[in-house]
């Protein structure tokens, strides 16, 4: 009976949890309608945007700008967007692994130096990193919960500041692309130095385009807006997977509590049953005992 009792006590359990991740899948499902609203929102004004630096560099040799500079880097600076809360299964240990293999491999000399650093975003994928005892710089995790145009700047703002001062001369980002909300694919972009455009129609060189005051003038004002918009749009982007990532994680949860309740249930009856008839065989037995 105590057997039985156990099982009771592990069926009550398991019923409360597949109530909670049925809850919190359910939130991860609002959650991420309203992250992908917002992808989508801005995705209109980024594209103008990177529009409007593609038509200003082609054909174009007198643009100067501090932010296309190349230097040879003394130390990298990698930027990975994680999570500040768990439950959705290896986003962050992913997006760790990726980062380091980065690292080994296209900064495989500064990186045995000690001198690529790691600005992690996020509670999550910071814990991933201090157990790899990589190095870690700094951390603004707040961004993630807020995910606010403004928070996002102030960071840019400091990434281009240490662009400037040639403190990091190359910075990269690492975050989860949105495929759906089953898939997240560990991504890497080269966000400073800038890349200029590669032009593959020549026929795009052929449109002609008066710019005021000037077209050095324009690019300087607009790729510091370009980039803070860039950033947003990777940190919406990797809220929208990780929403995604806690929706499947969480709808594989319910699936397995539903399947370890059906096994407990089973296997409580069998032992009812048991118990049962060894109570049947017992009472049988004393009355034959009686009779005889």
């Amino acid at each position: 009976m105590a057997q039985l009792k156990d099982i009771r006590t592990r069926i009550l359990s398991v019923k409360n949890t597949r109530q909670v991740t049925s809850a919190m899948k359910l939130v991860s499902a609002a959650k991420l309608k309203r992250a992908q609203d917002n992808l989508l929102h801005i995705a209109p004004y980024e594209r103008k945007l990177d529009e409007i630096l593609h038509h200003l560099t082609i054909g174009n040799l007198d643009i100067h700008s501090a932010y296309l500079k190349k230097h040879e880097p003394d130390k990298i600076l990698i930027v990975v967007i994680g999570t500040n809360r768990g439950l959705c299964g290896a986003f962050n240990s992913n997006l760790a692994k990726m980062a380091i293999k980065h690292a080994k491999m296209n900064y495989r000399t500064h990186f045995q130096m000690n001198n690529v650093h790691f600005l992690p975003i996020g509670q999550q994928i910071a814990k991933e990193f201090k157990t790899t005892g990589s190095r870690i710089d700094s951390e603004f995790n707040h961004l993630i919960d807020s995910a606010d145009y403004d928070g996002s700047t102030k960071l840019v703002q400091q990434l281009m500041q240490w662009f400037i001062e040639k403190r990091y001369p190359q910075i990269d980002v690492i975050y989860n692309r949105f495929m759906n909300a089953a898939l997240q694919e560990p991504a890497v972009e080269q966000f400073l130095p800038v890349e200029e455009p590669d032009i593959k129609d020549p026929s795009e060189m052929l449109t002609e385009y008066i710019f005021e005051p000037g077209k050095s003038e324009v690019y300087n004002e607009l790729i510091p807006l370009a980039l803070k918009m860039h950033f947003y749009s990777l940190l919406l982007e990797s809220v929208t997977a990780e929403h995604g990532a806690r929706m499947t994680s969480m709808h594989q949860a319910t699936d397995n509590a539903t399947n370890l309740l059906s096994d407990l249930r089973k296997t409580y009856n069998n032992l009812r049953q048991s118990a049962i008839t060894n109570e049947i065989i017992e009472i049988t037995g004393g009355a034959e005992a009686l009779n005889t």
